[in-house]
């Protein structure tokens, strides 16, 4: 059996009067975001001795003492229950002699694996006098069903810890749920990263997708290439991220049940590649012409435009670039990018135009990129990883295999609509990013936007709509950095990730769910993350970080 308590500390048992009214008011069970999709709780409360509160594993469960996931787990959410106690910070606390304990049991030995698509998130939560019992077929399930617990647990003003009688029954609406953080526009040090991923799982987000890369910088350092990142990073040394640190990365993602999906966005948006070029080399060839050199007229006009597609070697550089891709990031997944390509320099260039005539693709660039993001897909498949493309790759007719995913991030919701419809009869996969590009802010309380988005509000048969796997909160970089990445993310993210676990039925009114996620963004205050305040008011624990 394994226990996470603490017996350091004694604290003093005060026999007075005013415990007995504290006793005798019933608190209201606060709201866990994501919202469940069945609780059912009672006036009737259990008091909380972290003296005396237990972790466990049931004897039934695949899982016992020594899976790193649940017992890192029990560690950190006791840290999050009881956060005074265990700073040993002096607050007035009762003694309670009852023992109280969370025995957790999951149906899967999965400790040593990392989160995938197919991964089971259900669990069961049931809370009562003395103990909690949270069942789930996996170690992910269970991580979601300790995040609920712990929210839970309220502390009175005296010090107390408490929870109600609570019946809990949840699973998530969509299984891809992310946050796409841009770490080329601005570099974001690791720790901001493990940060994000911390307050991710507070909200029960998967889906962490690293746009690692990008036309400013090239901040990934690649043990093959490492000249990408030498003389493409803002700064060679500071602004990168090592093999190790993407190993940090990953690994404390998988410890919250989060998938880390890297995208290597091409062929447009990929300036910072070609700074490396002339010295990135191929155990058979000389990759010196990454890029695309445009022409003004005749002659080049020693610019470069998006990655060169009609060279053989480029196909060599991407392929080797891909394999140790796959064997840096664990996930199945690989985001190849493909979005808005600029045709200019492709058409000033004469062996570009020469080659698109040999291929009779005529004057139709989209053709052209087409052929490209064949070639890379074809890549990825044949490293056994399945890809994810922006919505351009399919609005430009090019045939890549029905097990691709399609990512949506154009327009307004009537656009973005009739791009669901279209993708999914098609017969295709697909990711809603478009209503959920929080780097765009704004005065007051736009976080009702990203609440009240539908993702399945399209013309489709019930069939199509299965494809719809889940959505996606995007971070751009143009204006961001950590000086400003938390309180922008938070709370606004999180009225997205309700939207993508919880019923849709039982949230679809949004001036009730503004009082929980007033009550959530206190939460996230209290553990740390400096979440922006949704209106006037205030929360018990405001943020201490400053």
């Amino acid at each position: 059996m394994s226990v996470v308590t603490s017996g350091r500390y004694t604290f003093p048992s005060y026999n007075l009067v005013f415990f007995i009214f504290l006793q005798l008011g019933l608190h209201s069970v606060e709201g866990v975001w994501p919202l469940p999709q069945s609780i059912t709780s009672s006036p009737e409360r259990y008091p909380l001795n972290p003296q005396a509160f237990y972790f466990t594993y049931g004897s039934q469960s695949a899982a016992q003492e020594g899976c790193s996931v649940l017992d890192e787990a029990f560690k950190r959410y006791f840290s999050l229950i009881f956060p005074d106690y265990s700073s040993g910070y002096g607050f007035l606390r009762f003694s309670v002699d009852k023992p109280f304990t969370v025995q957790v049991s999951v149906g899967r030995d999965d400790c040593d694996s990392y989160p995938d698509e197919d991964s089971s998130e259900q669990y069961t939560l049931s809370v009562s006098a003395g103990q909690a019992s949270l069942k789930a077929e996996t170690v992910w399930g269970a991580l979601r069903g300790l995040e609920t617990f712990s929210q839970l647990v309220y502390q009175e003003d005296f010090g107390s810890y408490y929870v109600n009688k609570t019946e809990i029954k949840d699973f998530p609406r969509f299984q891809f749920r992310g946050i796409l953080l841009d770490t080329s526009r601005h570099y974001l040090p690791v720790q901001a990263i493990l940060k994000t991923l911390d307050a991710m799982a507070f909200s029960k987000f998967n889906v962490f997708h690293w746009h690692i890369v990008d036309d400013p910088s090239f901040p990934y350092q690649s043990r093959t290439f490492p000249d990408l990142s030498a003389k493409g990073a803002f700064h060679p040394m500071t602004h990168i991220y090592t093999q190790s640190d993407v190993g940090r990365v990953i690994s404390f993602a998988r410890m919250r049940g989060i998938r880390v999906l890297p995208e290597f966005d091409s062929p447009g948006h990929t300036q910072s590649w070609g700074k490396g070029k002339n010295s990135v080399k191929l155990p058979t060839s000389s990759q010196s012409d990454l890029l695309t050199p445009c022409y003004s007229g005749s002659s080049p006009s020693g610019t470069f435009g998006p990655v060169n597609p009609i060279l053989p070697s480029t196909y060599k550089f991407m392929a080797t670039l891909f394999k140790e891709v796959s064997s840096v990031f664990p996930d199945s997944y690989i985001h190849l990018g493909g979005d808005e390509v600029n045709f200019s320099c492709w058409k000033s260039n004469p062996d570009v135009r020469a080659f698109m005539l040999k291929m009779g693709f005529g004057a139709d660039f989209t053709k052209l990129e087409a052929y490209y993001m064949e070639n890379i897909v074809n890549i990825t498949v044949a490293l056994n990883r399945t890809s994810i493309v922006w919505q351009d790759v399919f609005d430009y007719h090019e045939r890549i295999p029905k097990d691709t995913v399609l990512h949506i991030w154009k327009g307004l919701p009537a656009s973005y609509a009739a791009e669901l419809s279209a993708i999914t009869k098609a017969g295709y996969r697909v990711l809603l990013a478009a209503p959920w590009y929080i780097n765009h802010i704004s005065y007051g309380q736009d976080w009702r936007n990203y609440y009240t988005v539908q993702p399945l509000n399209f013309s489709g048969t019930e069939e199509q709509k299965k494809l719809v796997i889940g959505g996606e909160v995007c971070m751009w970089g143009e204006y961001v950095d950590a000086t400003n990445l938390t309180p922008r993310l938070w709370p606004r993210a999180s009225a997205a990730a309700e939207r993508l676990w919880s019923d849709e039925k039982q949230t679809s009114d949004v001036d009730k769910a503004f009082p929980r996620l007033q009550d959530f963004r206190c939460e996230l205050l209290r553990r740390g993350i400096q979440a922006e305040p949704l209106f006037v008011g205030h929360c018990k624990h405001e943020y201490q970080g400053v």
